[in-house]
């Protein structure tokens, strides 16, 4: 399947968002809006759009890299308690700062995020039963666990109203001087491309690595911070955006291999157009209000997990 396919399609579903909403903003009167019209396009739909792009592709390559490193397809920062681990990292901060800043945040959750994908990987690593469901079932229990942590000290630190709102992912607060903490992921994204193939040798083995010259462990931490800083980069700007990072590289390997350097623009692309239909579809189902693209997001990706697990059975049998 052609990547420039996608990438006209993205093109004309990004032109397409900009006149969704409540303000009404036409095509035929771009060139003639009021200084209202103007300032909820410049203010709102653009970043919006911006942030949209940039979410569905850092996750969905994040969610390829943990899946190469890991050597299973159904791993990601779902999967692997990144998520969760970041969410416990943001009520740690608003425990010990109150009303912490955005950056304080960010920095906090990445540190917990970064540790909890870490443990998981240690974890993955002593588990001798490698079969590609158990181990995210693995993961899941171990975000569950940090989940009910967070829970536990959010009610008792009476931040459970705070916190859940980093539950939910939603573009509707989106705005201009609100998003620009998403450009972090945009040179995260180019080094990531330039570590493609090595990510591609490491995911086959320590071993395989270190004998051809290859510092695998180096680059495996590489990869996990890339991963760490993307989701918490996501998270703080509009929270979680469940099964994207899952979901989207599976789709790309089936038709494209499980070369990480040959997938990597499919799988950007393909998320960034994934998360702008959703997130269009969220703002016209219930119109003139929006579903928050976390509940879109979740229910398409939530189907297609469960379709690509069937399909992983119907192949064994």
């Amino acid at each position: 399947m052609k990547l420039r396919y996608f990438v006209i399609l993205l093109i004309i579903l990004s032109f397409i968002s900009l006149f969704i909403g409540v303000k009404d903003i036409t095509f035929s009167g771009l060139w003639s809006m009021s200084e209202e019209q103007w300032k909820v396009m410049t203010i709102s739909r653009l970043p919006r759009l911006i942030s949209i792009i940039i979410a569905g592709v850092s996750m969905s390559v994040a969610g390829l890299i943990m899946q190469q490193l890991s050597r299973n397809k159904f791993v990601s920062p779902t999967t692997a308690g990144t998520d969760d681990s970041a969410k416990l990292g943001i009520l740690v901060s608003l425990m010990i700062f109150g009303s912490a800043s955005t950056l304080e945040k960010m920095l906090i959750a990445f540190l917990f995020a970064l540790v909890g994908t870490f443990l998981f990987m240690k974890l993955l690593d002593r588990i001798k039963f490698k079969d590609a469901i158990f181990i995210p079932l693995v993961g899941l229990m171990f975000g569950n666990v940090i989940n009910a942590a967070t829970t536990f000290f959010a009610y008792k630190n009476d931040l459970i109203q705070n916190i859940s709102a980093w539950l939910q992912g939603s573009f509707s607060l989106v705005l201009s001087g609100r998003y620009e903490l998403m450009y972090i992921s945009i040179p995260l994204l180019i080094v990531a491309f330039f570590y493609a193939n090595k990510f591609t040798i490491a995911g086959m083995g320590e071993e395989f690595a270190v004998n051809l010259g290859m510092n695998h462990k180096l680059v495996v931490n590489i990869g996990l911070v890339i991963v760490a800083l993307v989701s918490v980069v996501v998270i703080v700007t509009v929270g979680t955006i469940p099964f994207l990072g899952l979901v989207i590289p599976n789709i790309v390997t089936l038709y494209m291999g499980d070369n990480l350097k040959k997938t990597l623009a499919h799988t950007a692309v393909l998320g960034a157009l994934f998360v702008l239909v959703c997130d269009v579809f969220g703002r016209l189902i219930i119109y003139p209000y929006e579903v928050p693209i976390g509940l879109t997001v979740g229910v398409f990706g939530s189907i297609i997990f469960l379709y690509l697990l069937l399909r992983r059975r119907a192949n064994e049998s």
